[in-house]
Order: C-alpha cells, then sequence, then structure tokens
C-alpha cells in the first residue's frame, strides 16, 4: 500500500464565525506546518473563518493552541469573532459543507453575534503576595497577634500545639480576607461589565481569578479602574491584567459537523 493511501482525508479546520458578506482572507496562518490560508466561508451576512486541514484529533499541545488562538487574534483586529472550540473539523473537503453548516444553524450564530458585537473579554487573575498578607492579617486580628507575641520567646519544643493552632487560625484569616477582597474588586469592577465569569482559583494565595464581558466603549474606564485598584492593594497583591481576548468564557460554540 503506498503511502498515499494512508494520508488522511482533508477536511476544513473552523476557527471562528463573524459577521461579514463577500470574500475574505487572513493569509497563510493556519493550524499545523504548512501555511494554510486562513480565509471566509459566507452564507448571507455571516462567515466562518476555516483552511484546509487534514481531517486529524489535534493534540492540545502549546504550540497547536497558540496557532488557534492567534488566528483568532487576527480576526479580532477587524471584527468581533465567536470562537469555535478548538480542532473542530468539517469532513468536506469544500466550501459547500460549511455553507450548509452555516444555513442550518444561522439564527443561532446571528443571534450570538448580535450579543457579542461591539464587546470582548478581558482577564484579570489577582493574587496575595505572601509576606505582605501575613503580615495585613497578623495586624488585622488581634487574637493572633498576641497568642504569636506570647509564644516568641518559648521554646520551640514546648509550643508545638500552640504552633498548629496559630497555623490554622492565620489560614481561617486568609481564606476570610481572601473573599473580602475578592467582593470589594468585584463590586467596582461589575457596573463596568455586562457579563462576568469567575473561574476557580488555584492556590490559596489566589483572590479573583474571573474574566469580564464588556463593551469597547467601557474598555478606558475598565482599564483606569484596574489601576486605580493596583494602586490602591498593590503592596500586597499582584494584579495580572490580560487585555483583549475571544469571549472564550461567554461563547460555548460547538459545531456538529456531522451528517452536514
Amino acid at each position: 500500500m503506498s503511502n498515499e493511501m494512508e494520508k488522511p482525508k482533508e477536511g476544513k479546520y473552523i476557527y471562528g464565525i463573524i459577521r461579514h458578506a463577500g470574500p475574505i482572507d487572513f493569509g497563510p496562518i493556519g493550524i499545523g506546518k504548512r501555511d494554510d490560508l486562513v480565509y471566509g466561508i459566507n452564507y448571507s451576512d455571516i462567515s466562518a473563518i476555516v483552511s484546509n486541514s487534514p481531517i486529524i484529533q489535534y493534540e492540545a499541545r502549546r504550540l497547536n493552541m497558540i496557532t488557534h488562538s492567534k488566528v483568532l487574534e487576527e480576526i479580532m483586529k477587524h471584527f468581533t469573532v465567536l470562537p469555535v472550540r478548538f480542532s473542530t473539523i468539517s469532513e468536506h473537503d469544500d466550501d459547500n459543507g460549511i455553507m450548509r453548516i452555516l444555513e442550518k444553524d444561522y439564527k443561532k450564530f446571528n443571534d450570538m453575534l448580535h450579543k457579542m458585537e461591539g464587546r470582548k473579554e478581558l482577564g484579570l487573575k489577582v493574587l496575595a503576595q505572601e509576606a505582605s498578607i501575613y503580615e495585613n492579617i497578623i495586624e488585622k486580628y488581634d487574637e493572633i497577634r498576641s497568642l504569636r507575641g506570647k509564644l516568641m520567646n518559648l521554646p520551640a519544643d514546648k509550643i508545638h500545639y500552640q504552633r498548629l493552632k496559630i497555623g490554622e487560625m492565620v489560614a481561617e484569616a486568609l481564606k476570610k480576607e481572601t473573599l473580602v477582597y475578592k467582593n470589594i474588586i468585584l463590586d467596582v469592577l461589575n457596573p463596568l461589565t455586562d457579563d462576568v465569569r469567575i473561574n476557580d482559583n488555584y492556590g490559596e494565595m489566589m483572590i479573583l481569578n474571573a474574566a469580564f464581558l464588556i463593551k469597547n466603549i467601557s474598555e478606558p474606564a475598565f482599564d483606569k479602574t484596574v489601576n486605580d485598584l493596583d494602586g490602591k492593594y498593590g503592596h500586597f497583591m499582584t494584579f495580572k491584567y490580560v487585555g483583549t481576548l475571544p469571549p472564550y468564557n461567554f461563547v460555548n460554540l460547538v459545531i456538529n459537523t456531522k451528517g452536514i
């Protein structure tokens, strides 16, 4: 059997959906290592942005994920985009299969584009700086400070239980403090947003891990508010602010490419 016979069939890799009528392309930036052209397939006033691709399951490796994201970021320079789930591939090697998907799901895509028009996702992670937050807790909680003071000059082998007790009290105080600051930050930012997704924290030092959907016109005010928060709390928190992102947290677009 020849190698030609063993090659996977060709399909169309789908990156996202935009509102656009007529031809468009974004250059040879497609996923994989073939430099496939990324271009639009149009139905009515919406287009699917695709590239040719073998029909394979792309592994969620860093290179593949980065390429997928970079294509979406390039599209976002010009359009509101509905990001499609990574490694979504139509099994048709011509444009007609994609056009049938757009026709079948036109209302869903149209409604979602209306919802996302003129909006963007911004990400914010806030982490407590360990030494500073503990210092803040010692200063704020009289009971912890008092017990710690009593133990400072006693031999280590005599205060094992008390040290465990202080550790438990500090851990409980840390939970309370991170929740308080999380709510303070959200109370300030929420009025500037259309929607927010609170994602899971990782590690006890994380105060907030959130994505915000905002109107483009609200971005300067949102930026300023994040900067103001950083100015106020930056001595014991680190603000990791990520600018314009595809709205991954607000669009869960799974396209059924089977049987179309």
